[in-house]
C-alpha cells in the first residue's frame, strides 16, 4: 500500500538494532497467514499466551479508518441502487398502466368474448415480468462481463496517495449477484400488480361505449 511505501523501507534486523542501538531486542513481529480472516483470532490466542504485558493487532485494526470508509461506500451503494431499481420498477409500472388505458376497448373485447378477471391480470402480470426479467438478465451478464475485463486487465488505475493502491480491486460475490437478480424481479412483480389489478376490473360494457 502507498502508505507504507512512502514512510517504510526494508533492512536486516542487525542494521536495524545497530542503528537504533537496540542491541539483541526487537519491537515487534509480524505474521504471515495464508488465510488472513484467521488473524484475529490469531491475534487473541497469542495475547492470551504471551498476557496483558504484550499488544496485538491484525490487518484490518491497523486499516480502521480505511476498511470503515469502505463499510460506508459499501452502504451507501446500496441504497443508490436500491433506488434505481425502485424507479425502474415505477417505470414498468407506468408503461403497464398507459398501456391499459391505450388498450382499453382490446381488453373490454376480450372480456366480452369470455376472457376472466384472471386471465387479463395474468397477460399483465406476464408482460411486466418479461420486461423485467429481460432487463435484469443484461444487467447480471454486463455486470458480469464488466468485472470479469476489470479484475484480468485491470484497465482503471487509481491514484495511491488518495486511495492508498494503484488499481481497482474486483471481486464478484455470486451470492450478491442472486440477492440482487432475486429482488429485482419481486420489485417487477409487485409493480405490475396495480397495472394488471386495473385493466382486470375494467367494466367491458362502459369501456366499450366510452372507448
Amino acid at each position: 500500500m502507498y502508505e507504507y511505501d512512502s514512510a517504510m523501507a526494508y533492512i536486516s534486523l542487525d542494521q536495524a538494532q545497530k542503528i537504533l542501538r537496540m542491541g539483541k531486542k526487537i519491537t515487534g513481529i509480524q505474521i504471515r497467514l495464508k488465510n488472513i480472516d484467521h488473524a484475529p483470532n490469531i491475534g487473541k490466542k497469542i495475547l492470551a499466551h504471551l498476557g496483558d504485558s504484550y499488544k496485538s493487532k491484525d490487518w484490518m485494526q491497523m486499516n480502521l479508518n480505511f476498511f470503515s470508509a469502505l463499510k460506508l461506500e459499501k452502504t451507501a451503494m446500496f441504497v443508490i441502487l436500491s433506488l434505481i431499481v425502485l424507479v425502474a420498477a415505477f417505470n414498468i409500472a407506468s408503461s403497464l398502466t398507459m398501456i391499459v388505458m391505450e388498450k382499453t376497448r382490446d381488453i373490454a373485447i376480450l372480456k366480452t368474448m369470455g376472457a376472466t378477471d384472471k386471465s387479463i391480470r395474468k397477460i399483465f402480470i406476464f408482460k411486466g415480468m418479461a420486461i423485467g426479467s429481460t432487463g435484469t438478465a443484461l444487467g447480471v451478464s454486463l455486470g458480469g462481463l464488466l468485472c470479469f475485463l476489470l479484475s484480468r486487465y485491470k484497465f482503471i488505475s487509481l491514484p495511491p496517495s488518495i486511495y492508498y493502491i494503484t488499481e481497482l480491486p474486483v471481486q464478484l460475490e455470486f451470492f450478491d449477484v442472486f440477492i440482487i437478480a432475486v429482488s429485482a424481479v419481486i420489485i417487477c412483480f409487485l409493480a405490475t400488480l396495480i397495472p394488471s389489478t386495473q385493466a382486470s376490473s375494467l367494466d367491458p360494457i362502459e369501456a366499450i361505449r366510452y372507448g
